[in-house]
């Protein structure tokens, strides 16, 4: 594939592993041994083995025909919001916790922002019995309550992070000091495609089967394994990598990555690191990140807790400057808008962050017989007080749904 990993763990001049010398023997252990358990015969069975009968895989491909007639084209959603947990954060999970099993680790650290990725972690860690501790930020940890309840129910620690802004950036930055305290006896999984080789490709394998189930999806639904668009949203990048990994090197395809624009690109309170980012160092790697002219990192903002991320995937960050992923971003209100739209359409509420995905629909004229498909990574049940209280504003409005 033209986009893989090379050796030393880059994706052009993105990537690597920018660590202290005390993680060094950590990341070592996972780089000398991911690939060849990810190719073992039985860690293939157990993975494809739980995804079915335990994760509900495959997701199905949904042809949304209200939506389609309104943007006059072919819409189908990869309903990621259908899984176990209700997110695509449970293919990630379950893969890792079998690769820490293998290295015989016996407690799971992990850091969440919207809360997804942390009920996955905790909860492959109650299937397999491995202690769990998930590093929140205090804001994150205020409005994801339900997600937070979730994660203590399926016996995890909840740690709330009190630097910086409070969230994810500063859940990981917690992560990341524990594991380096704990070397032995704990495993880090990371829950996008972010932090130093291995991880972002390691993410991005597991999370591939979401592209693998599209070609035989949309072969079955249409004719053609390709699409002409594939759209997903964008904090680190791991729905949108899992969408896109099996038409990297297909260029015909259009590869859709939409970003968090917060309350706009020109104000402080955005989160759409193409735009606004530089070349950087965060969490291990080298990508692109939203920093100031002092190298120091800028606290993002969006709406959605898991898209508010000041950098990005480095493999991501690497496709944007070889122009092979079209970056869009996309406002709170137009998020919400979005949001509204289909849940009165086709009587699915989203996350907000794939609503985000479904907003940017409508900045390009598709053609009638277009085939697009939307990643639809999480359900909307843990954003229900940002809708009822954009509700409140609106009293319910059909016509204005909550732009403000």
């Amino acid at each position: 594939m033209k986009y893989k990993v090379n050796r030393k763990g880059f994706y052009g001049e993105f990537g690597g592993a920018y660590i202290p010398e005390m993680m060094y023997p950590n990341i070592k252990e996972l780089r000398d041994n991911y690939l060849k358990i990810l190719r073992d015969k039985d860690f293939k069975k157990a993975f494809s083995s739980l995804l079915k009968d335990y994760a509900g895989r495959p997701s199905p491909l949904y042809h949304a025909k209200r939506l389609s007639s309104f943007y006059n084209t072919n819409i189908y959603l990869k309903r990621e919001d259908l899984n176990h947990t209700g997110a695509h954060k449970i293919n990630n999970t379950i893969g890792q916790i079998l690769i820490a099993q293998r290295l015989g680790k016996t407690r799971i650290i992990a850091e969440t922002g919207a809360g997804q990725h942390g009920v996955a972690t905790a909860t492959v860690c109650a299937l397999t019995g491995l202690k769990c501790t998930v590093y929140m930020g205090k804001l994150d940890v205020e409005r994801q309550e339900p997600n937070v309840l979730r994660m203590r129910m399926l016996g995890a620690e909840v740690v709330p992070v009190m630097s910086g802004n409070m969230t994810l950036k500063d859940a990981t930055n917690e992560a990341m000091r524990d594991w380096i305290s704990n070397p032995v006896d704990t495993y880090y999984l990371i829950g996008s495609i972010v932090g130093p080789h291995p991880y972002p490709d390691l993410v991005a394998r597991l999370q591939s089967v979401i592209s693998n189930e599209l070609k035989w999806q949309l072969k079955e639904k249409t004719g053609k394994s390709d699409p002409d668009y594939i759209y997903a949203c964008v904090g680190g990048g791991s729905n949108a990598i899992g969408s896109f990994y099996h038409y990297l090197d297909r260029e015909h395809v259009k590869l859709v990555a939409v970003e968090a624009a917060g309350k706009g690109i020109d104000t402080k309170e955005s989160a759409a690191t193409i735009v606004l980012g530089h070349p950087g160092v965060i969490h291990g790697s080298k990508t692109v990140l939203m920093q100031n002219e002092d190298g120091q990192i800028t606290e993002p903002y969006s709406i959605s807790a898991g898209l508010d991320y000041p950098g990005i995937g480095p493999l991501l960050a690497y496709l944007n400057k070889s122009h092979r992923v079209i970056f869009q971003n996309i406002s709170d209100d137009e998020a919400l808008e979005a949001a509204f739209k289909l849940t009165r359409l086709e009587g699915i509420i989203p996350a907000l962050e794939p609503a985000h995905a479904f907003a940017a629909l409508r900045k390009i004229k598709f053609n009638k017989n277009d085939i697009v498909v939307v990643t639809l990574s999480g359900r909307g049940d843990k954003d229900m007080a940002a809708y009822i209280s954009c509700l409140g504003k609106k009293n319910g409005s059909n016509e204005q749904y909550c732009k403000d």
